[in-house]
């Protein structure tokens, strides 16, 4: 029983960590999500940085195309079409320079442009003009490039094709293959295209061993982080293991955004999952970015594949909101329901307090009358006396009784006024914000203790003045209990502090210690430290010490 127990405790220290783990990577997808046009914005300034380079006096065709394949590389997954623009133009360079070599390099990356732009058909076309040429003439780096390029476009052209699907998924797999035979095997470009292939194949535990390795060993949040990190969702979403799919995906997209890159997979298939784990919200925010992004980057496969679930996420976030909407109109009725009772809960103990200023005022003329007795009576025999001494201490306690019930009637009609005021302006607030659908301020406000924590501190407030206004001398003959090394010394502005309050709700006859901590907010232990701490400072016997705190304040006899 003792290691099941122990294995249990390892267990749930491991799953509180994971869930720690997981809490901040999302924090940190939020963050960047929300300056993504900050980031942006930085792709613009370095793009900005490298047209200069263009207007520099004299260049020639040689160093415009290097500064052309700069603007390709900035702008192949940021904006497709201004990449076509530099590429296209690096294709007329070279055929004027006739540079075979320069040529051929312009005329792939133009084809993979038109991969991620959707323009299938310029793209195949580009293939066929390459496809006569003697590969073995050109340089190695060639053939690593044009496999690639035919590996993802024959691949994207098969998402978008139902009739021959199947038939150009399978020639995106033998470029494949193709690919891997002409790689460096220490690579990491070569891993992860393998890796790609071994998920297919179903080893997914030999996938995810290679992935992990390469992913630990990934420290910059570069595209190549991005992309493995996506490889690695793709290998816990074939493990069924959601939790560990949604994280790597969230680190995929963050280092996506923060590197401005526009044709991207990780926020679409992050939004997929969010919506089946039943997170509308954000799955809504995700895709309305993953669409932004598609556009923007006219990116044709990615926005076709958003539009199919776009419009499924957008009409689930829609009723989600509408739910809301009829939860606050409940919500607000209820504390128009409430607000009703309290004003009718007002009027009954404004109707109780009436009946017990009644009450006290026969008490007061039963006091005279008892006084009056008691000095006709003064001069009896000892044991007349002695029981009058008990009446007195009798009257005594009524007085101080009456006198605290007043100051307390007092304050507290005081109170519930002020507390009707609050409350009808904090319904006015809600509703204004509810009239003017500001859900996000109204959910703030509602979530907010703000208002209930500047509540207690009034009333600790208000308490503190009228007990000391009962009991001027409490703090002084309080400790006067003490011993002098051990007496409080209290703050500027400070007329209680925390164990004061505990004593003078003591001397109020509240000795319980979970009604003190109650009303104090505190927990029951808490309140038993505080008056066992207090004891041990105390000048008199540690018996005592409470009985006497009861006696500061009493009504001396005459």
């Amino acid at each position: 029983m003792r290691h099941c127990l122990i294995l249990f405790s390892i267990f749930l220290a491991l799953s509180c960590y994971s869930k720690t783990k997981s809490d901040t990577v999302y924090v940190n997808f939020e963050k960047a999500l929300a300056n993504k046009d900050f980031y942006a914005q930085l792709k613009f300034n370095e793009i900005a940085e490298i047209r200069k380079l263009l207007s520099t006096p004299h260049i020639n065709d040689q160093q415009r195309y290097d500064i052309n394949h700069q603007l390709y590389d900035a702008y192949k997954i940021f904006i497709a079409d201004s990449a076509i623009v530099y590429t296209k133009e690096n294709v007329e360079i070279a055929q004027r320079l006739n540079d075979a070599h320069r040529l051929i390099g312009s005329q792939l990356d133009l084809i993979g442009l038109y991969t991620v732009s959707g323009l299938y058909i310029e793209a195949l076309n580009g293939i066929r003009e390459l496809e006569h040429l003697d590969k073995r003439k050109l340089p190695d780096w060639f053939s690593s490039y044009y496999y690639q390029i035919n590996n993802q476009l024959y691949k994207s052209y098969s998402l978008l094709n139902d009739i021959n699907g199947k038939e150009y998924l399978e020639k995106s797999i033998l470029y494949r293959d193709s690919l891997l035979g002409v790689l460096d095997t220490n690579s990491n470009f070569y891993k992860i295209v393998y890796a790609e292939k071994l998920l297919d194949n179903k080893q997914i535990e030999q996938a995810q061993v290679l992935l992990e390795e390469m992913f630990g060993k990934s420290t910059s949040e570069d595209h190549e982080h991005a992309v493995l990190a996506h490889a690695l969702a793709n290998v816990y979403k074939a493990k069924g293991n959601i939790e560990e799919q949604k994280k790597y995906l969230l680190i995929s997209a963050m280092s996506d955004i923060k590197n401005a890159i526009k044709e991207n997979a990780s926020m679409q298939m992050l939004a997929s999952v969010l919506y089946e784990a039943g997170d509308i919200a954000n799955a809504y925010k995700c895709i309305r970015s993953s669409m932004e992004d598609a556009m923007f980057c006219n990116a044709r496969l990615r926005t076709f594949e958003v539009s199919k679930i776009f419009p499924i996420i957008d009409s689930a976030y829609k009723d989600s909101v509408d739910k809301q909407q009829r939860v606050l109109i409940i919500f607000l009725v209820a504390v128009s329901i409430l607000s009703f009772l309290l004003i009718m809960a007002v009027i009954y103990v404004y109707k109780q307090m009436k009946r017990i200023a009644r009450i006290r005022k026969e008490l007061y003329h039963t006091n005279i009358k008892l006084k009056d007795l008691n000095d006709n009576l003064q001069n009896s025999n000892e044991k007349l006396s002695k029981l009058n001494l008990k009446l007195f201490d009798v009257n005594s306690e009524l007085s101080e009784a009456n006198q605290i019930k007043e100051a307390y009637i007092g304050h507290f009609l005081d109170l519930c006024s002020t507390y009707i005021d609050k409350i009808e302006s904090y319904q006015n607030t809600l509703r204004k914000k509810a009239a003017d659908k500001k859900l996000e301020e109204l959910y703030k406000i509602l979530k907010s203790r703000e208002m209930i924590d500047n509540e207690l501190k009034a009333l600790y407030e208000n308490f503190d003045n009228i007990f000391l206004h009962l009991y001027p001398n409490f703090v002084e003959d309080f400790n006067s209990l003490l011993l002098n090394e051990e007496r409080f010394q209290l703050k500027a502005n400070e007329l209680l502090n925390a164990e004061l309050r505990i004593f003078a709700l003591i001397r109020l006859g509240i000795t319980d210690s979970s009604k003190i901590a109650k009303f104090l907010h505190y927990s029951a232990n808490t309140i038993y430290s505080y008056r066992t701490r207090v004891r041990n400072k105390s000048a008199v016997p540690r018996e005592q010490f409470e009985n006497m705190v009861m006696k500061i304040g009493i009504i001396k006899p005459d």
